[in-house]
């Protein structure tokens, strides 16, 4: 997920990696923070891997500030994450989230259409966060006032969702 943001990020526009830790947090940080001794050492790996380099640039005040910048197999690897999501990509609301903000970098509207189905796909099936047996419970099977509130936040949640993919769908097929 993290590496997805950094991928992500960068594929907007060249970073410092100051500026890039606090759009990463502001993404994702609430719910995993990122820290310096998290966000650099990815940042080394994917500079390993040949999807990242860092240039030295003049900075505002006095020292040179060291800029990211995506290179061309950063942008294949950005593309392959976001056309091939792994399945913890698309059922973890969190991960689905980090994809879906950047799911505009994967140019083909069929491949986007595609994505969006594995997730509505994934959101059609039956589900709760609390079960009798293998029956999902509904809201209304609680006098529990906060479970009953849980349950019916998500299915609120989950029905905006899926009508905005069901929408974003139609749009996109017919592109």
């Amino acid at each position: 997920m993290l590496e997805l943001a950094i991928l992500g990020f960068l594929r907007d526009q060249p970073l410092h990696g100051y500026d890039l830790r606090k759009r990463v947090a502001a993404l994702m940080g609430h719910v995993r923070p990122v820290a310096d001794g998290t966000l650099y050492p990815a940042i080394k790996r994917m500079a390993a891997a040949g999807w990242v380099t860092r240039k030295d640039e003049p900075g505002a005040a006095a020292a040179p500030r060291r800029v990211l910048y995506l290179t061309e197999e950063g942008h294949a690897e950005l593309e392959r994450r976001l056309g091939e999501p792994a399945e913890p990509d698309i059922s973890d609301e969190n991960r689905w989230f980090t994809l879906l903000a950047f799911l505009r970098h994967l140019g083909d509207p069929r491949a986007q259409a595609a994505v969006l189905r594995r997730r509505l796909t994934f959101l059609e099936e039956p589900t709760s966060f609390f079960y009798e047996g293998d029956r999902p419970m509904a809201a209304e099977e609680f006098a529990d006032p906060f479970r009953q509130g849980l349950l019916a936040i998500a299915h609120a949640t989950s029905q905006a969702e899926l009508a905005w993919l069901r929408a974003t769908i139609a749009d996109l097929d017919g592109r």
